[in-house]
């Protein structure tokens, strides 16, 4: 046996065991929920959203056919992908809807899978942090004064903004593993 791991206190080798067993226990699991999620969103009224950044659209689709389309409103410098943590970018990719948050401070929330292996590969040779927490949101508290006219201001650090009431449409349109292609 190594004599280092001998020398090792009991309660560190028992924590990192536990720890290792953690991990392997989420991993595997991790790996199984997907496919359930996916399974349950080709049968959702829509399969897929495609976002183009240029129009501030948001169109929902059903088996390449139109379910709905919406105005959105976009990060405060909305040109351009998002690179870095903070630039108040919307990104552009392919992402998937991998959770939803009913009680969000943005009323309801679509959180989605960015940053992307692209994303983090392009943050990571600049040296810098790719961000998260980007999702496709309803309005705060202070914003509720842009009313239906909230697509005209760009005023997400990053995310897709809907009207309240278009949010909580979208939420019982869309399932977990939705994909979701955000294009310039």
């Amino acid at each position: 046996m190594n004599r280092r791991l001998l020398s090792l206190p009991l309660k560190t080798v028992s924590a990192a065991l536990t720890a290792l067993a953690a991990a392997v226990f989420l991993f595997s699991f991790s790996m199984s929920v997907p496919a359930m999620e996916l399974a349950r969103a080709t049968d959702s009224p829509v399969d897929r959203i495609i976002v183009e950044k240029s129009k501030r659209t948001m169109r929902l689709l059903k088996q390449e056919k139109e379910v709905k389309t919406y105005k959105i409103a976009l990060g405060r410098d909305p040109v351009g992908p998002k690179v870095m943590q903070g630039d108040s970018k919307t990104p552009e990719g392919v992402y998937y809807v991998d959770y939803k948050v009913r009680n969000s401070i943005y009323h309801r929330a679509l959180h989605l899978s960015y940053p992307n292996p692209d994303d983090v590969e392009r943050a990571k040779s600049l040296g810098v942090a790719p961000g998260g927490s980007i999702m496709i949101h309803g309005m705060k508290q202070d914003k509720l004064w842009m009313g239906d006219v909230q697509y005209l201001f760009n005023w997400t650090n990053g995310c897709i903004a809907l009207t309240n009431d278009e949010i909580e449409e979208v939420w019982d349109l869309v399932s977990a593993w939705t994909p979701v292609e955000i294009r310039p």
